[in-house]
């Protein structure tokens, strides 16, 4: 195998506007950007109308007081933003994508499962999710009609995308200017204004508190498989400072809006069919105006985020030929993420609860099953299996399967289904991501695994 190299990290390489690397390990002589950025790169795509719902759903559909939503917001997002720090602590070492590091926990096909799986999430559902937001937004903002504004929505994100690495993080950097001011002034007025000893009509117990938490830790860890995208162009030795930027950037953005969403659905206001004019109902008109522009621009970068790293999960599936013209591979995710968008027009926010839990119930065992390999496997040099075909590792594949199996098949709460512990205890709310981690993990570590000396 060939080891990781110690040297001094190479001078740093000019920033590019199309980006030429695809999958492959990216050599220290491209090695470039600072650890601080990551800070700015996961705080923009989280300032936006989708993570502000979150907290919505955690007082309007779970039930819960505001102090209890809290609670639940800032246990989620805590465990999801540790690991998102553990996860991009390893892109300067490894400088690969994070799911082309997976491979080394699933095998070089048995990775395609997984891989499969985020490409869909991130490139399609999310894209449709998103796009959606930011259509309503400047449809309200500027009264043309939701699908021409989807349509320029779409065309920024591809574009972005499409150019690769340098330029996402450019745009995300510059991005959260805006962002950070806007939803700043919008937090503290939402704050404000919400009567904060308003209990629900129907209170909830601890199974409201469970899905709140586990909606939470939904959403801000359905970005862990994305983490080292973003950390794989860092010089060595920046390891640690990347994943404490990375970390606190997604901690703060997602917990503060989720609680802004929390707290506003104490505030008494007009209602709208369009849901992102009814958030901003209670805010002066001009701060409104500027607050909806805002939503149409956090939801497009996260998008971008999503289009980018989507992409790279897809490429990693070992479609050697696309891999060499990467940027078409942003470009179909967007055409096809348009149509999916654009269905989903007559129907904003419908199922985003469950959309959000059934990402959670498969990003559970896989985080599982990676930091159990990265934990075992700590101090080994894993570079020679990365790109290597031959390479397989069953039993990461088996403890995912398993994981997710059986834990969506008993303790799933979901309306089209319903497993029999959720059935028999549904005051126990949804424990299927908690199950799925313990299960997957802890298959991962009693199965045998292949060692890497074997390569």
């Amino acid at each position: 195998m060939t080891a990781t190299s110690t040297a001094p990290p190479a001078p740093v390489a000019a920033t590019e506007t199309l980006e030429k690397r695809s999958t492959e390990t990216i050599p220290l002589s491209e090695r470039r950007g600072r650890p601080l950025h990551l800070a700015w790169t996961w705080s923009s795509p989280n300032l936006e109308f989708a993570t502000v719902f979150v907290g919505v759903l955690a007082t309007m559909a779970f039930g819960l007081t505001f102090w209890q939503a809290a609670a639940a917001i800032l246990l989620g997002n805590g465990l999801a933003a540790l690991s998102h720090g553990i996860l991009s602590a390893r892109g300067p070492k490894v400088g690969v994508p994070q799911m082309v590091l997976a491979r080394v926990a699933f095998g070089f096909r048995g990775n395609v499962v997984p891989a499969t799986l985020m490409s869909v999430m991130a490139g399609f559902g999310w894209f449709a999710v998103n796009s959606v937001s930011a259509a309503f937004a400047l449809s309200a903002l500027t009264t043309l009609a939701p699908v021409v504004c989807l349509l320029a929505v779409v065309l920024v994100q591809i574009g972005v995308a499409a150019l690769g690495h340098d330029l996402v993080h450019l745009f995300e950097r510059y991005a959260v200017i805006v962002l950070a001011v806007v939803f700043a002034v919008v937090a503290v007025l939402t704050f404000a204004k919400a009567d904060y000893s308003v209990v629900p009509e129907q209170p909830a117990g601890m199974g409201g508190f469970i899905l709140a938490a586990a909606t939470a830790w939904g959403y801000s860890a359905g970005w862990n498989p994305y983490a080292t995208d973003y950390t794989r162009y860092l010089p060595l030795g920046t390891g640690r400072a990347a994943g404490w930027a990375a970390g606190v950037g997604l901690f703060l953005s997602t917990t503060v809006l989720m609680l802004a969403g929390a707290a506003s659905f104490f505030i008494p206001g007009a209602t709208s069919d369009n849901p992102t004019e009814a958030f901003t109902s209670h805010l002066p008109g001009a701060l409104a105006q500027v607050t909806l522009l805002a939503i149409a621009l956090g939801a497009i970068c996260a998008n971008i985020i999503n289009v980018y790293s989507g992409s790279m999960a897809f490429l990693s599936m070992g479609f050697t030929s696309l891999a060499r013209r990467r940027a078409v591979v942003p470009v179909a995710f967007g055409v096809v993420g348009f149509f999916l968008a654009w269905g989903g027009l007559a129907d904003a926010g419908h199922a985003y609860e469950s959309f959000l839990l059934v990402i959670s119930y498969w990003v559970a065992p896989w985080l599982a099953v990676v930091l159990a390999d990265q934990w075992v496997r700590r101090g080994e040099d894993v570079s020679g299996v990365l790109h290597e075909k031959s390479w397989t590792n069953v039993g990461g594949l088996v403890a995912f399967i398993v994981g997710t199996v059986v834990s969506i098949a008993l303790f799933a709460n979901q309306a089209v289904y319903a497993g029999p512990v959720a059935t028999a205890l549904p005051q126990l709310g949804d424990l299927t991501p908690l199950v799925g981690f313990v299960v997957a993990g802890a298959l991962y570590l009693l199965i045998p695994r292949r060692s890497l000396q074997t390569v």
